[in-house]
């Protein structure tokens, strides 16, 4: 069996943020998980250890950046750090100069606006610049994400927010939101699976996120971590 690894989960605030932060934290699944904070936790969380960007621990392996489009403003989603899109490349940069080998990035998007050449390649030229720091595995994930539908904002936002809903009946069903809690699910399968992988850069692609996300996507996922 190979060697558990130590994760760093990097964005654990929010609705996907505390899924994948619960999932990283199921006995077995890692050595040791830290999660990037900027105050004190309400509740402590066992087996977590907090850290701020610039002190990750010693030997983390693999760390997820999880970008979302909002959360909830609680005591406990306030402690941790909230990473914002713009700051991806610096974020990925003080990762890799203190050694960490394996990124998952997962950024969401609106299906009905997300064109078909980015759901399988760069979406700025930041994502290709980390892809250029040399991480042995870096793997973005594009999470479908359902429009704001809190109320909230001016009347403008609330009808954008309202006219992207709509669109959600345009697009495919494979490319359709996934739970977070199933899309944190699969990100965690995917970082146990990348030390026997073949190095590199991957987008994984909405039909197989979907396919995954039903259970039944698991050789093809192995397929397509194998892949060179």
């Amino acid at each position: 069996m190979q060697r558990l690894q130590r994760a760093l989960v990097v964005g654990a605030g929010g609705t996907l943020g505390s899924a994948l932060l619960a999932e990283t934290l199921v006995a077995g699944r890692f050595q040791q998980v830290a999660a990037v904070a900027v105050g004190p936790l309400t509740s402590a969380m066992r087996g977590l250890q907090t850290v701020v960007l610039d002190s990750v621990p010693p030997g983390t392996d693999v760390a997820f950046i999880v970008f979302e489009r909002a959360r909830h403003s609680n005591g406990r989603d306030d402690a941790f750090f909230q990473p914002e899109p713009e700051a991806l490349l610096a974020i990925a940069q003080a990762l890799f100069a203190q050694g960490v080998k394996r990124l998952l990035v997962v950024v969401p998007h609106a299906p009905a606006l997300l064109p078909q050449a980015l759901q399988r390649g760069f979406a700025s030229l930041a994502e290709g610049a980390v892809a250029a720091l040399g991480f042995e595995h870096l793997v973005f994930l594009r999470a479908a994400q359902n429009a704001g539908a809190d109320g909230a904002g001016s009347l403008l936002q609330r009808f954008a927010a309202w006219w992207l809903s709509q669109l959600r009946w345009m697009v495919p069903q494979r490319e359709q939101p996934v739970r977070a809690v199933t899309l944190a699910a699969v990100a965690v399968q995917i970082a146990q699976a990348l030390p026997l992988a073949a190095r590199g850069t991957r987008v994984l692609p909405p039909e197989l996120l979907w396919q995954a996300a039903q259970g039944d996507g698991g050789p093809a996922l192995a397929a397509w971590l194998a892949a060179p």
